[in-house]
């Protein structure tokens, strides 16, 4: 009965995993294995002529075999890429005891499992890169088996796709779908080119608290967890902003952080709870410096990835070569919307809302009101990187006033493809100011908008001793991978994103399968046979049914008594 929920390819593999440990044989060894290459490089480098790569050792899963008679072939996945072994029985069992091969290789491994190999490198008679074993080591035995994925003259068929099984089981993903890996790789360079850069320019890469007692820089809603030994509520960070410029306050001239960011709000093909975000605080600068060094930087990193500034995101071309188009959010909305809103107040772009069908609802601000604007009528607009800046000031708590205009704010997103990739501002660097806007963003929390933020005093105090004229730049690093290689979801660029639960599967006991007549030590082969509950039973054929458990009892040997055929009708009988 403890088995039951074991497939028969599963039982199999356990049952081999028991039959290799009878040989003396550990299928999980603690040793280490030295490796001197990888598939890549024997692909790239080999030359019959040299005569090289005649003393390999290498390692890898095991992703087909073809079983002959003495002499067989196997083909090993490493992290680079594949490669075929050449196994000979008399090459691998030089003495007389030739179970290693007969029996280990022949009958007891399986796709899935991890081999070591030994040997030199050479090209068949059917002209394929192989490598000739002289040594073959069981590393890792899988009781798993691996989605079959088939490949014929360059076409994939049955390929593992299903978005639910992808991200829940990045690991299989990531092993019969390589090329996920490539994703992964250019997410890693993204993150170095971007490092890099600000190295190179002497700013300071930083850490700050994840927990924090005010979830302030961002308004979003928060995830809210308890700290015992301190008897508090804590929150996790939704953004890093106000720590990272407690540190300009202190003295440094440049600080930048790679950051997971958290947020309790929807998921959808652009948003994730957890997300990774880079910000970067520059004493001395403003909000039109930080354009130039933003664009160069989105360059610098699409160059650095495909060597060339143009990448195509989705249906669309984009070039991400500098300098990017600037566009005002009036203008913007007057362009795409037909509406100027300047000087407008609430009741008025409420007003607006109403002739252009956006919705909103009472706890709605003016800041909120002009975002939903601009969300609904412009962004989609935005498909070649386009830097909306001098937002509205209801929109900015955290930004200074516009040098020429106090009702603007010295703000800029960039937009990429119809999204928000990067946001950024002159730092509103007054305390008096800085309390005021806190104090607003109250108001609108007590009339019911769960986003607005919080007043962190600490900050204010902070700012009140003095902080330098400064500017600040945050940019998604999800989305910018999702740009950069042409993913459609949020999902593609993260390990391992945020699921609901797995479904249990539902399996009735042999009590249940009992009140048909059918006797307990029969139900864990119906099971085997993927008939989990008494009612997957009811419309089988009963002679059909009869030889397949049958057959399941003789192919794995369980030596159960089998049922008559008379006996499996009546049981069907009884269900119906």
């Amino acid at each position: 009965m403890q088995n039951i929920e074991l497939s028969e390819q599963e039982q199999v593999r356990r049952n081999s995993l028991d039959e290799i440990r009878k040989l003396n044989i550990n299928p999980y060894p603690a040793e280490a294995f030295d490796i001197n290459v990888s598939s890549k490089e024997i692909h790239d480098n080999f030359s019959e002529e040299k005569g090289n790569y005649q003393d390999v050792s290498i390692a890898g899963r095991i992703m087909s075999r073809r079983i002959m008679g003495s002499a067989s072939f196997a083909e090993i996945q490493d992290e680079k890429g594949r490669i075929q072994v050449y196994v000979n029985r008399d090459q691998i069992c030089s003495g007389e005891d030739k179970t290693l091969y007969n029996t280990v290789f022949k009958k007891l491994l399986d796709i899935g499992d991890f081999i070591g190999v030994k040997g030199e490198v050479f090209i068949t008679k059917m002209g394929e890169l192989s490598i000739r074993a002289k040594e073959l080591v069981v590393l890792s035995k899988s009781i798993k088996p691996l989605p079959i994925v088939k490949e014929k003259d360059g076409t994939v068929y049955d390929a593992f796709t299903d978005p639910e099984l992808r991200y829940r089981q990045r690991y299989v993903d990531l092993v019969v779908n390589p090329q996920v890996k490539d994703t992964f790789k250019k997410r890693a360079k993204i993150i170095s080119t971007m490092r890099q850069m600000f190295d190179e320019a002497g700013y300071l890469e930083v850490e700050t608290p994840i927990l924090q007692s005010i979830p302030g820089g961002a308004a979003a809603r928060p995830f809210i967890t308890h700290h015992n030994a301190l008897d508090i509520p804590l929150y996790l960070r939704i953004a890093n902003e106000l720590f990272l410029k407690r540190l300009i306050v202190g003295g440094f001239d440049g600080v930048y952080e790679f950051a997971k960011d958290f947020r309790n709000e929807g998921m959808d093909r652009t948003h994730n709870p957890e997300f990774t975000v880079m910000e970067i605080y520059v004493a001395y600068k403003d909000y039109r410096w930080m354009m130039e060094f933003t664009e160069q930087m989105v360059e610098k990193v699409a160059l650095a990835l495909h060597g060339t500034t143009k990448v195509t995101v989705g249906n669309n071309d984009i070039d991400f070569k500098a300098p990017y188009r600037r566009l005002t959010m009036i203008d913007a909305i007057k362009e795409h919307a037909g509406v100027d809103i300047s000087g407008m107040n609430e009741e008025q772009l409420r007003e607006v809302c109403k002739t252009l069908d956006v919705e909103i609802d009472d706890t709605f601000g003016k800041g909120k009101i002009i975002d939903e604007i601009f969300g609904e009528k412009c962004e989609q607009h935005m498909i070649q990187p386009t830097f909306i800046i001098d937002y509205p000031v209801e929109m900015s708590p955290l930004c200074k006033k516009h040098r020429d205009n106090p009702e603007l704010t010295e703000r800029f997103e960039l937009m990429v493809n119809g999204k928000e990739l990067a946001n950024a501002y002159t730092e509103l660097n007054d305390p008096i100011d800085q309390l005021e806007r806190f104090q607003e963003q109250l108001k609108l929390s007590e009339k019911g908008d769960d986003e607005a933020m919080f007043i962190d005093h600490d900050f204010v105090r902070a700012l009140e001793y003095g902080m330098p004229p400064t500017s600040g730049m945050g940019i998604g690093v999800d989305r910018l991978t999702m740009f950069m290689t042409g993913s459609e979801s949020i999902q593609d660029v993260i390990f391992f994103p945020q699921m609901r639960p797995e479904v249990k599967v539902k399996i009735d006991s042999a009590d249940v399968f009992e009140t048909v007549g059918i006797a307990q030590e029969c139900t864990p082969v119906i099971q085997k046979a993927g008939y989990l509950t008494l009612a997957e039973l009811k419309d089988l054929n009963p002679n059909k049914f009869h030889q397949e458990i049958c057959g399941l009892n003789k192919k794995m040997k369980l030596g159960l008594k089998n049922p008559t055929p008379e006996e499996v009708k009546g049981w069907i009988e009884k269900i119906n």
